[in-house]
């Protein structure tokens, strides 16, 4: 699996495309559709993924959908499971990879710290209950987080475990 990110919008939202078998998806085309279109221009996209509907995360979605005729986050490629990671938003999904062990985590995870939990439809307690479940994951997950540098579960856990 080959993981390629562009850093789009003005909160520099992480928008990644990831190639396997010579097809490509795309997760949290957060803006600046023109880019994420050049950059895919050689690519066989097969799938848009949005790990929740901030504007940070989808601004360039609608075009992408259009010009790739996609509806996000409806394909099925590879062995991927969706993981509930409600807190930041209340519609928070995160992409999980088991066979490569990696977590696409939007703004669930980041490096040494999670999603703020003071906007709206943002809840703290489900945002526990995410952690929680989280927690019962292989501690080797690699994770991509909407924001920042990739890090590890086991990197994380000193960080999550403060906030149950």
């Amino acid at each position: 699996m080959q993981i390629e990110t562009i850093k789009v919008g003005y909160l520099d939202t992480n928008c990644y495309v990831i190639t396997k078998n010579n097809q490509t998806i795309i997760i949290d085309p957060g803006d600046e559709f023109e880019k994420i279109k050049t950059f895919c221009q050689d690519k066989n996209v097969v799938g848009i993924f949005v790990t929740h509907h901030h504007f940070d995360h989808i601004g360039a979605l609608k075009k992408l959908e259009n010009l790739y005729h996609l509806t996000h986050n409806e394909s099925t490629v590879w062995n991927m499971e969706v993981i509930s990671c409600k807190g930041h938003a209340e519609d928070l999904i995160g992409f999980y990879f088991p066979e490569e062990k990696i977590l696409f985590s939007g703004d669930f995870i980041f490096y040494h710290t999670i999603g703020r939990c003071d906007l709206e439809g943002s809840d703290f307690k489900e945002m526990q209950k995410s952690i929680q479940n989280i927690l019962n994951y292989p501690k080797d997950i690699k994770i991509y987080p909407g924001h920042g540098i990739p890090t590890t579960l086991k990197e994380e856990i000193p960080y999550l475990e403060k906030y149950l």
